[in-house]
């Protein structure tokens, strides 16, 4: 036995192993989190439920469900990416954990990385929750599988670099209550309960424009109308998404 078989060997794992674990435990931090379990899964699941089950809303022609099912998905993708993400990260920083993990071996656009991993983990296992339920309500989608995971990571990208921006400058509480009033205003009106040509014209065309219409209003063209790339919705999309991700990385504040 050599005399070195003992000495400690100081350093950083690996990068990927790095990322992975931290990807792991904010995964798990999210799912043990009430609250936040309440607006990626409860609520969304509530809702797809409630309006297909009960004629509360106008949703025009065809099964309820098939107009809710994409619209539900969006707000999902909204809930985890950005009201999630924001309310999180933002208690993070204000208690000073962002501060400590960016002192650690672990680089700080891979902290980010991590996160965005987390989120798209927790989006899976919505996707698959809230399909289950539509199929079990009588949902029969259509369209091509590329476009819906195409507008999704666009979705993601959107709503995930809004909410770090928040996150990254306003106070934990200011982005808590934000972040939940974004939340319900655009769940009113961003086009997944009520449709956007329920809106007076010059109303529906502004709210056209915001993120969670484009997804919504993409992901039922493709899944209830069986269209191809609907590359207006993935242009507002990406436009958001540069927007987004680009003032976060200039502007977030780590302490």
């Amino acid at each position: 036995m050599s005399a070195g078989t003992y000495t400690p060997r100081p350093g950083a794992a690996p990068l990927g192993r790095m990322i992975a674990a931290q990807t792991a435990f904010e995964t798990r931090m999210l799912l043990r989190n009430g609250e936040q379990l309440l607006l990626t899964v409860v609520i969304p699941s509530l809702l797809l439920v409630l309006f297909s089950t009960v004629d509360v809303v106008d949703t025009g022609s065809g099964e309820p469900v098939d107009f809710l099912t994409p619209g539900v998905l969006a707000l999902a993708v909204m809930s985890t990416a950005f009201t999630g993400q924001a309310i999180a990260t933002g208690f993070e920083r204000r208690y000073g954990v962002l501060k400590r993990l960016g002192a650690s071996p672990l680089p700080r656009w891979a902290l980010m990385c991590a996160k965005t991993l987390s989120v798209l983990v927790t989006e899976m296992l919505q996707i698959a929750l809230l399909t289950s339920i539509a199929f079990a309500l009588g949902w029969s989608p259509g369209g091509d599988p590329f476009s819906v995971l195409l507008l999704l990571a666009l979705g993601t990208a959107a709503f995930s670099g809004l909410g770090l921006l928040m996150a990254g400058t306003l106070r934990a509480e200011a982005t808590l209550a934000a972040a939940n009033l974004v939340f319900l205003l655009l769940l009113v009106g961003g086009g997944v309960i009520v449709p956007l040509d329920r809106f007076p014209d010059g109303v529906a065309s502004a709210l056209a424009l915001l993120p969670i219409s484009a997804l919504s209003d993409g992901l039922r063209d493709v899944l209830q109308h069986g269209d191809s790339l609907p590359w207006g919705n993935l242009g507002v999309l990406a436009v958001w998404a540069v927007l987004g991700l680009g003032a976060a990385g200039r502007l977030f504040r780590w302490e």
